[in-house]
């Protein structure tokens, strides 16, 4: 329990800093977010449980990645990261999971996400800001990507790429569980507001 609250704190802290840097008023974030002005003012004050979504959505009007609301500061040249250290960040009715593992530093960071789909899983994507690109390599079994209403098989060995700005689920395929490593590619943050 004081490892949630401590993260929330951290996810608190850094809506907060990246709001103010990019000069967004909180109904300016709620509106371009798309999330509830009442959601933000508690997330901003430490309270709530916002989900994956929000996260995602928050942090692409913010221009930052998902990792970057969720870490505290760097402490070293070299991070190493055990996949059992990072609490899942959705989890599918299934089993299958998804955790956000980290992200690079410097103008266009890059998120290494860890993904296990079960047959039929599937997790939508809402559409992330022009200039992301993600690219999914698929290390055993099997699944379908879905980008714009169109199904792309993707087996183990196999890797696919795509713009994230249209809408896109991951699906799990075939009989066995899928495991797949996702890198998310962000474009350099936004200016902030005159």
């Amino acid at each position: 329990m004081a490892e949630t609250a401590a993260a929330l704190r951290t996810v608190a802290y850094n809506v907060r800093a990246a709001r103010t840097r990019a000069g967004l008023t909180l109904d300016e974030l709620s509106r371009r977010a798309q999330v509830s002005k009442g959601a933000l003012v508690a997330l901003e004050k430490a309270q709530g449980n916002p989900n994956l979504a929000t996260l995602v959505r928050l942090a692409d009007t913010l221009g930052i990645s998902v990792s970057a609301l969720m870490q505290g500061p760097s402490e070293g040249r070299v991070r190493v990261v055990t996949a059992e250290t990072v609490a899942p960040l959705w989890t599918g009715p299934q089993g299958g999971e998804a955790r956000l593992m980290l992200t690079t530093s410097g103008p266009a960071p890059v998120e290494i996400w860890r993904w296990r789909l079960e047959p039929g899983e599937e997790y939508p994507s809402h559409p992330h800001q022009a200039g992301v690109t993600e690219t999914i390599s698929v290390t055993a079994g099997r699944m379908t990507l879905l980008v714009d209403g169109e199904e792309h098989p993707v087996e183990a060995g196999q890797t696919a790429t795509f713009e994230g700005d249209a809408p896109h689920a991951y699906r799990g395929s075939g009989t066995g569980t899928c495991h797949l490593v996702m890198t998310v590619h962000l474009p350099p943050g936004p200016v902030a507001a005159a």
